[in-house]
């Protein structure tokens, strides 16, 4: 059975000690000539001090400092880990104000995010002060102010992303008059999210395709789609550049096989490297994530991404507020801005939840398989185990949660 285990990486970075190189005895800084001391030491009694100078202070100024054996500049990853923590006690935790300026950015979106502050906090303080400003609002001016300075959501603590998502569900009755429902649920304890698509049975029907907008409340009117279905000829094997992502004819035809992909999750997600803001990370459950507030736009990850999952949302996603679905989550479909990333997070305002994403649930040949890896007796476990499995481009080292198998 242990070589079964290959499909998924338990290793999710390994840390290693440090070693101190060995140094001179002698403050100097050389290693030879010099103060005098690096000669033979003289025959008289030792003294205390590691200077060959032979004298226990003043001199070539390597007195006072004490040199170890070189077995005692060997640390562990513990000790090491230990050491930093240390080094960090009584730092002062940046609040959302700070990291918004301290974050690297051009001087076009240095300008455009300083613009943008001062006329919040202008329109704020001039509605608070405004005498025919109603309580309602007001309240809007102070959420939009306390909006705009909110920190990275994955430095936030409990408190302070619950008071983030109360202002975003409080933001929008404010502006729609509806209620919606938001959750900041983290990642469960022993979950890693993967997920199984069965060649075999996609007929191209794009019933998940569908499903996946209208569930994650996509732009309707640039057409926006996190999942692709590709209908390739059959016998020439995966030419993605040949296959048609947009047919419009009956399903499915005739020599011709369909092909799903979205974003893959990857344990080594090259998106994340490349994002000069830390707007996406990965979670402890496998879900790469994008804190869209945080996000400016600028497209590495879209570019990074060898699986092309990932979208560049244009214009402001427009949805007809009687399709807006209103179970939300933070890091998932909650309503999006213009100018940022969005892209497939596995439905995690219901895969946290307990249920299937919204493209399994939609699938009418059951040709998509999602669960959780770490769990025995799960479906996916059942296919990874059994089925002759692969992923797309493996010799990256991206490691994808995502496997395509046939029967």
């Amino acid at each position: 059975m242990a070589e079964k285990k290959k499909w998924f990486t338990m290793d999710f970075g390994l840390k290693k000690g440090a070693v101190v190189a060995e140094t001179s005895g002698c403050g100097c800084g050389s290693t030879s000539g010099g103060c005098g001391s690096h000669s033979a030491p003289p025959k008289q009694e030792p003294v205390a001090s590691s200077c060959g100078c032979g004298s226990t202070s003043g001199g070539c100024g390597s007195h006072g400092k004490t040199t170890m054996p070189k077995s005692e500049y060997s640390i562990t990853a513990d000790e090491f880990d230990a050491a930093v923590e240390g080094t960090m006690v009584g730092e002062t935790k940046k609040d959302g104000f700070q990291q918004v300026f301290d974050v690297k950015m051009d001087r076009r979106t240095a300008f455009r995010k300083l613009t943008a502050s001062l006329l919040i906090g202008a329109g704020a303080v001039q509605t608070s002060c405004s005498p025919i400003a109603g309580d309602e609002t007001k309240e809007k001016a102070q959420i939009d102010w306390e909006e705009q300075f909110k920190g990275n959501y994955k430095l936030m603590t409990q408190e302070e992303k619950q008071a983030t998502v109360d202002r975003l569900v409080r933001s929008y009755q404010l502006r729609k008059k509806e209620n919606i429902k938001m959750s900041a649920t983290d990642a469960a304890k022993d979950v890693l999210f993967g997920y199984a698509f069965n060649i075999s049975k996609c007929q191209g029907y794009m019933n998940c395709v569908s499903a996946c907008v209208e569930e994650n409340n996509q732009d309707r009117n640039s057409e926006m789609e996190y999942i692709r279905i590709h209908e390739m000829k059959d016998g020439q094997g995966f030419k993605f550049h040949d296959a048609d992502d947009n047919f419009y004819h009956e399903v499915p035809a005739a020599g011709h096989f369909y092909m799903g992909t979205q974003c893959f999750h990857c344990d080594e997600p090259p998106c994340v490297d490349v994002c000069p803001v830390e707007a996406t990370w990965r979670e402890e459950d496998g879900l790469v994530v994008i804190d869209y507030d945080w996000c400016i736009g600028c497209r590495y990850c879209m570019a990074a991404c060898p699986y092309d999952g990932r979208r560049f949302n244009w214009s402001k996603p427009e949805v007809p507020e009687a399709e807006v679905n209103k179970n939300q989550h933070y890091l998932g479909n909650r309503m999006r801005k213009k100018g940022v990333m969005e892209k497939c997070t596995f439905c995690i305002q219901r895969s946290r939840s307990g249920k299937d994403p919204a493209c399994v649930e939609a699938c009418p040949t059951g040709a998509r398989i999602f669960g959780n890896l770490l769990d025995p007796d799960s479906t996916i476990r059942w296919v990874l185990e059994n089925k002759q499995v692969f992923r797309l481009k493996e010799d990256l080292g991206t490691e994808p949660k995502f496997w395509y198998f046939m029967d």
